[in-house]
């Protein structure tokens, strides 16, 4: 008896043992919860608007030569299509994050030295490398963690990518929460604390970020616990800028506020523990942890290759004997990128973004600006850069995560979300183009969260009609629409008009709602247009997403 206890011991201690390494280091909860830290710093490129003043006036630009500074922040942290080389070429997402905290160290450590004057003043091409290459950092991480993800949770994409991103939204209100606690009126310390935070916590953290071909039954279960906590970090943050703008806080109270969302930022670890323990017990049902928060079914039929080429699939097969899929609208391979460009999909996908993109882009560069002309003081423009972040998350979370919803219920092709969200910001863009009183506010919101909404859209459109293999070349190469929309609508439109309407009375700013009401008016007919080019890639791919439900139906009836 004393012998075969012992022996139980020896075997368990060490799988018990291996079972605690297994939770600490090598799962891809762990990876996840690193991937949502990294995402919680990286969005720098979100606070253009606390420094660009400070750049403004530092460097003797006018409005135009600002934006366009501005401009190449946009495609620095959107055109990623390196970052998903490289990501495709090593399948080492630590190396995609190394690369990236370089290029962000170095790029707003050289914006640093020249506004503080420990360098004489650069050249405007070479202000703009220096933003390329601080902003150029953002896609590293982002395309790291989001294809990471999405391979880690390939039956909960939408959910997932959504997650990521937003944290990423979430990431520009955090950032100027660090700055108002420690570097509070400093806009030159601001941009050296964005070449060291942003830089040293991906160093810190790459090796947890990994790929893992598990996929356990309460997956849904954990990433809704995952959401929770994203939308309870989203309200605080939102709480505390709202107070800001109410009251000055004092630093002992900053002190406070700021311990407490650090201990938010933490919380996920523990949601990551349970995870594995719950991973680690035996299943006895897989559909009890998919009913949180409302999900109809266990996505279990929808893997890696179902998402495919719409114009390549058929319905699902049911063997007669074992009652087994044989066939779960698969093409024959994924496409790369020169492949998925030749596809007209691909190129309604890029209008679109370019459209809807563009123009939030254009707003958030010159939301300060905005702000100024219509007479709102310096504490309520850095109020309305912070509610950008809280408005962008709640797009980036709610995109992913309604459209999941409603695709495993009624399976509703996602492009008609992008198509929703754009015809939403329309109507933020006229709202903001009146300059009635809180104007800004309330278009700001709802530009904010159709941007954001996008961001979640696209990326997993992209791996459902492109597939897994090249999803961080292709919805990178599409992300560099939002650049291209944007120098078109900030720096051709909103730049221009703003510096022919200063000129008009012999100043370099202007005043009123004549600044800006032209160049909304324009960005609303742009993304109305962008909708219906949106509604175009929908009508293409609706009987490919109701034959992804026609599947899951079908599988249920065998089960």
């Amino acid at each position: 008896m004393e012998e075969a206890m012992r022996s139980t011991l020896l075997s368990v201690v060490p799988q018990w043992h291996r079972s605690r390494r297994s939770i600490c280091v090598t799962t891809k909860w762990t990876a996840t919860v690193a991937s949502i830290w990294i995402q919680c710093t990286s969005g720098s490129s979100y606070c253009f608007g606390i420094y660009s003043s400070f750049l403004k006036s530092s460097q003797g630009y006018d409005q135009s030569t600002l934006d366009s500074v501005a401009f190449f922040k946009d495609i620095g942290a959107n055109v990623g299509i390196l970052s998903g080389l490289l990501y495709s070429a090593s399948s080492a997402p630590w190396i995609v994050h190394a690369t990236g905290a370089v290029q962000c160290f170095i790029g707003y450590f050289l914006m640093w030295l020249s506004i503080t004057g420990a360098v004489s003043r650069p050249p405007v091409p070479l202000m703009c490398l220096y933003m390329f290459l601080a902003a150029h950092a953002q896609t590293f991480f982002n395309t790291a963690n989001v294809v990471t993800a999405v391979e880690n949770f390939p039956n909960n994409r939408g959910t997932a990518v959504g997650i990521m991103k937003g944290f990423l939204g979430l990431s520009g209100a955090i950032l100027i929460q660090v700055y108002k606690t420690i570097y509070q009126g400093n806009p030159s310390s601001f941009l050296l604390m964005l070449a060291l935070l942003p830089s040293l916590t991906p160093f810190l953290l790459m090796c947890f970020v990994k790929v893992y071909s598990t996929n356990g039954g309460h997956d849904k279960r954990q990433l809704n616990a995952f959401s929770i906590i994203a939308l309870i970090t989203a309200s605080y943050l939102m709480s505390i800028i709202i107070w800001e703008n109410v009251q000055t806080l004092g630093l002992s109270i900053r002190i406070i506020i700021f311990a407490l969302l650090l201990l938010l930022l933490v919380s996920p670890l523990g949601i990551a523990i349970r995870a594995q323990l719950s991973d680690m017990e035996p299943q006895t049902s897989s559909v009890e942890g998919n009913q949180l928060l409302g999900d109809p079914d266990p996505p279990e039929i929808l893997s890696e290759n179902l998402y495919s080429q719409h114009h390549h699939i058929a319905y699902p097969k049911i063997h007669e004997d074992t009652g087994q899929e044989l066939s779960t609208c698969q093409r024959e391979e994924n496409l790369n990128l020169l492949q998925a460009m030749c596809t007209v999909d691909f190129w309604l996908l890029f209008v679109a973004m370019a459209c809807g993109m563009g123009s939030g882009l254009a707003t958030v560069n010159n939301i300060s600006q905005i702000g100024g002309s219509l007479g709102y003081t310096s504490i309520e423009t850095s109020t309305l850069v912070s509610l950008w972040s809280i408005w962008n998350f709640l797009g980036r979370f709610g995109g992913g995560y309604v459209s999941d919803y409603f695709l495993h219920l009624r399976g509703y092709a996602r492009p008609l979300f992008i198509a929703m969200a754009l015809a939403t910001m329309s109507v933020g863009h006229l709202v903001i183009a009146s300059g009635l009183p809180g104007a800004l506010y309330a278009g700001s919101i709802l530009v904010g969260v159709c941007y954001g909404t996008q961001w979640s859209l696209m990326p997993t459109i992209t791996s459902e009609i492109f597939g897994l293999r090249h999803m961080g070349t292709i919805f990178n190469t599409i992300a560099v629409a939002s650049p291209v929309g944007s120098y078109i609508l900030s720096v051709r439109i909103v730049g221009y008009i703003y510096d022919i309407e200063a000129s008009s009375t012999d100043k370099t700013t202007c005043t009123g709602t004549r600044c800006f009401m032209l160049s909304f008016l324009i960005m609303a007919f742009v993304t109305l247009s962008g909708c219906l080019v949106a509604l175009v890639l929908f009508f293409r791919t609706r009987m490919f997403y109701k034959q992804v439900i026609f599947a899951r139906l079908q599988h249920s009836v065998v089960q």
